[in-house]
């Protein structure tokens, strides 16, 4: 099976530009209510995966929750807990599911590290429990 079968193309995707501000990246993650957005740089590549625990740490450590400092910081110098590495669009189903299993989603690029999408985990769990449900009915 291909993973682009599971992918969720860029344009259905909530993403941050790496020169957003940190105030942009945090309303836009309040207003569609996601805990971790990809970041895109200017040329369209993946830039990494900010999450609230990042943008609550810069607010802290970079902001001191200053709203106004935070339109100063851009997301790209924003220091990251955790760096979430894409896969490529040849990646084998076994190598998606032991990286899947750790987060919610995964960033998926093409040859030329160029973004297009997502995987969801939830997307992943669904097919393997219909398959499942497939071969329980058949036995059945």
């Amino acid at each position: 099976m291909n993973i682009l079968f599971f992918l969720t193309p860029k344009k259905n995707v909530a993403s941050i530009p790496s020169q957003d501000s940190l105030r942009q990246a945090l309303e836009k993650m309040k207003y569609h209510g996601y805990s971790a957005v990809p970041t895109i740089d200017a040329d369209g590549k993946y830039a990494g995966t900010i999450t609230e625990g990042d943008i609550l740490h810069a607010m802290e450590n970079m902001c001191k929750w200053n709203i106004f400092e935070a339109e100063k910081i851009k997301v790209q110098d924003v220091p990251r807990k955790r760096d979430i590495q894409a896969i490529f669009i040849d990646t084998d189903m076994d190598d998606l599911v032991d990286t899947i299993t750790d987060q919610n989603f995964v960033p998926v690029v093409d040859d030329q590290k160029n973004f297009i999408g997502i995987v969801t985990r939830k997307d992943v769990i669904r097919f393997y429990y219909d398959e499942y449900k497939k071969i329980q009915t058949k036995e059945a």
